[in-house]
């Protein structure tokens, strides 16, 4: 049977382990699936094609976590992030469409890196960011979501607020769950949902299951006060990657 995309069974391999690592590092985070999902495919194959791939997981991956997050979700901070979502999608398409891809991605990933940098040094909001503040970092993901960045800001904007380490993961597995609600149909009106999206998202999932289990069990075991460290230590990583494979 043909391979979706026309990858080799070695591109396929590496595909599934990339596929394996992210998943990892969303059970256990939050965040971080997408990015490095598309990041070690781009090393083999065009990662566009794993855009949609991306988005049609995630909703799947949300199924299988949706009973153990649910009590830990902060509701009002997902609508908040999704209000200002709803503008930044549309709006992050056409500037990709503008400028490209690694023209944007550059600048997002420039900007989560300064926060990271910020955020290492040990600076943190002394209260929770507000209504409006949630609103517009929903426009920035919104519009970093065009280069299928959108979960990087909000975890930036996160990362600096006083939140429980639960309540940060689940909120924002919930909201990337309303983001890809929102950016599915944009997708599939641009002709970016195939067969083979279908195809590589089945063939994916037992490994994307085993991922997302091992991460959610480190996250239980894990020290609250890690998980700050992680979360910021892995934005930083994620920025310095998407610069990196944005300037070759």
């Amino acid at each position: 049977m043909a391979l979706p995309f026309d990858l080799s069974p070695l591109q396929a391999l590496w595909v599934a382990a990339g596929l394996f690592g992210a998943a990892w590092v969303r059970g256990y985070s939050g965040f971080g699936f997408a990015a490095l999902v598309i990041l070690s495919a781009s090393l083999v194959t065009n990662p566009l094609h794993f855009v949609p791939v991306v988005i049609v997981a995630d909703f799947i991956l949300t199924g299988f976590q949706a009973r153990n997050i649910w009590p830990d979700i902060d509701w009002r901070r997902v609508g908040n992030l999704f209000a200002g979502c709803l503008l930044g999608v549309p709006a992050g398409v056409w500037v990709v469409s503008q400028i490209g891809v690694d023209q944007a991605r550059i600048v997002i990933s420039g900007f989560v890196l300064i926060m990271c940098v910020i955020l290492w040094w040990g600076w943190t909001m002394a209260r929770p960011a507000g209504r409006v503040a949630h609103v517009g970092a929903g426009i920035v993901s919104g519009l970093a979501n065009g280069a299928a960045v959108g979960g990087l800001p909000v975890a930036a904007f996160f990362s600096a607020q006083p939140i429980r380490a639960a309540t940060f993961r689940a909120t924002l597995i919930a909201y990337f769950t309303s983001l890809d609600l929102w950016t599915l149909p944009n997708m599939m009106g641009a002709g970016m949902i195939s067969r083979d999206t279908l195809i590589a998202t089945a063939m994916g999932m037992p490994v994307l299951y085993l991922g997302l289990w091992l991460g959610g069990r480190q996250f239980h075991r894990a020290p609250p006060e890690n998980f700050r460290r992680f979360a910021v230590a892995l934005l930083a990583i994620l920025a310095l990657l998407g610069l990196i494979r944005a300037a070759l």
